[in-house]
């Protein structure tokens, strides 16, 4: 037992190949080439299909951007508060330039400035990840409160594009949507609390005053009654209003100082003109003693019997009167 043990123990079994037949060792090979092959065309067909899903995102990238109405960063200048077309405009102080791009002179624009300041600085602009209550963070600001006051300006005194606006303040879409937004927010909160930009209805003595400027100008309007109807049915009757596209209706009441006594704008054009002008027939009624009457064109509806008298308006082509 010794003898067989030693034996046994300097035994090492051959490799489990080394009884395979040649045949069966050509099929193995055959296999694992077969795979190996099978593996590569699966990593080719991956390889063409990412390919493919890169070069059609490329393509619909592209096809986008000819359709893109807009600016990005890489084609504006990188600072908007350094050498923009506005920061140029602005440091000129020009009343010509001031007037042609914003419709204020010089000092009128720093006047509103002068508030507008104050509510640019310490008011947080609106944004979805940020609280309304949260303080103002002027220095990231990309426009300071005179780049927002001119922007809004720009806006509101002009039929220009966005992207005229990009290209004078440098800013991207997102940023000029938000900006405005906030920015027409604060001019208005800014001219209400302002008393010489306040629209605010004319007191007794102001019509007075009023009424001795066009009595002088245009004494004829004084024995105006040839111009007045009791017939509202006929008045109405000749009005014909223009349906034929979307539009708004703004009712705008001047001083003969030329000043905007009243107002109301963006009207639906659905809306009735007796809706439109609600407020307007409001302070006629409220706020308007007799003898004092406002001078309206041919289209401004009379309004009740009660502030009949008050308006007056100039006969419509055709109108016969009624006695």
């Amino acid at each position: 037992m010794d003898e067989d043990t030693d034996f046994m123990d300097g035994y090492y079994p051959p490799p489990p190949f080394m009884f395979l037949q040649p045949l069966d060792m050509e099929m193995a090979m055959e296999e694992k080439e077969k795979e190996v092959l099978w593996q590569e065309r699966l990593l080719y067909i991956a390889g063409l299909l990412l390919s493919g899903a890169e070069m059609e995102q490329e393509a619909w990238v592209e096809r986008r951007h000819n359709h893109c109405l807009y600016l990005k960063h890489p084609k504006l200048l990188r600072n908007p508060r350094g050498a923009t077309p506005w920061q140029k405009l602005f440091h000129s102080q020009n009343h010509r330039a001031f007037i042609t791009t914003m419709g204020f002179d010089v000092a009128t624009f720093l006047a509103i400035l002068g508030h507008f300041t104050k509510e640019w600085d310490t008011t947080p602009i609106p944004c979805n990840d940020t609280l309304s209550v949260s303080e103002a963070h002027i220095r990231r600001h990309s426009l300071d409160a005179a780049g927002a006051l001119g922007l809004v300006l720009h806006y509101l005194n002009s039929t220009m594009c966005e992207v005229s606006l990009q290209q004078i303040f440098t800013l991207i879409p997102a940023t000029i949507s938000r900006y405005l937004n906030f920015s027409l927010q604060i001019l208005c909160q800014v001219l209400g609390d302002i008393p010489k930009a306040k629209i605010a209805w004319p007191s007794e003595d102001k019509m007075g005053e009023y009424a001795k400027i066009i009595g002088q100008q245009h004494p004829a309007l004084l024995e105006w009654k040839h111009a007045t109807t009791d017939n509202l049915k006929c008045e109405n009757a000749t009005y014909n209003g223009w349906l034929h596209s979307h539009c708004c209706n703004n009712v705008l009441v001047f001083s003969p100082r030329g000043k905007i006594i009243a107002a109301w704008i963006n009207a639906p054009r659905s809306w009735h003109d007796s809706r439109v002008a609600k407020s307007i027939y409001q302070n006629l009624h409220d706020c308007t003693s007799d003898g004092n009457y406002l001078v309206v064109d041919t289209a401004f509806p009379h309004g009740t019997e009660q502030i009949d008298r008050k308006i007056k308006a100039p006969l419509k082509s055709g109108q016969q009167l009624h006695t």
